[in-house]
C-alpha cells in the first residue's frame, strides 16, 4: 500500500455492463459511454449520442475508458464498428499511469466487443474523423471512395 491508498481498482460491473449494452443497442441512440473513476472504483460517468459532450468527459489531469458505436461502410453496407478508448491525460502522474494497464484489463472482461483500440493521451486525438480513420485502417475494404491508401 502506497501511504494508505488503495491499489486495486474496483468495477461497477453494473453500471458499465448496462452502458456497454446500451451502445450496442440497435434500438436506442446512445453512440458512447464513459467510464471513470471514482477513487478506486471505475463506474460509468455518462452515455450519450452527441460526440462534443463525449469529449468534455476527458481532461488533463485524469484516466477514463471511453466506448463508442460508428458507423462505416456507404449506403451498400453500413455497419457498426465499435472502439474502445483508454484515456490517460498528459498530467496524471507516474503511479496512476503505471495502473492503467491492469485497469484495462479489468475493464475488457465487461467491454470485450470492439473492432480497434486506441490508447489516447492528447484532447485533440478525441476526434471523430481520427477514429474513423482508424477503424478503416483497420476494418481493411472502404467500398464507396475508389480510392485505397496504405
Amino acid at each position: 500500500m502506497f501511504g494508505g491508498m488503495q491499489m486495486t481498482t474496483s468495477v461497477d460491473t453494473a453500471s458499465v455492463r448496462a452502458a456497454y449494452e446500451d451502445v450496442r443497442s440497435d434500438s436506442t441512440d446512445t453512440q458512447w459511454a464513459v467510464f471513470k473513476f471514482d477513487g478506486s472504483r471505475i463506474a460509468c460517468a455518462d452515455t450519450g449520442s452527441d460526440f462534443d459532450k463525449f469529449k468534455e468527459h476527458f481532461s488533463e489531469n485524469e484516466r477514463a475508458f471511453g466506448y463508442m458505436r460508428i458507423q462505416t461502410g456507404d449506403e451498400m453496407s453500413k455497419r457498426q464498428k465499435f472502439i474502445f478508448i483508454t484515456w490517460i491525460g498528459p498530467s496524471v502522474n507516474i503511479l496512476q499511469r503505471a495502473k492503467m494497464s491492469t485497469d484495462k484489463a479489468v475493464m475488457k472482461n465487461i467491454v470485450p466487443n470492439f473492432a480497434i483500440e486506441l490508447q489516447l493521451d492528447q484532447i485533440s486525438e478525441i476526434d471523430l474523423k481520427y477514429f474513423v480513420e482508424e477503424l478503416n485502417k483497420a476494418g481493411g475494404a472502404n467500398y464507396g471512395t475508389g480510392i485505397r491508401d496504405n
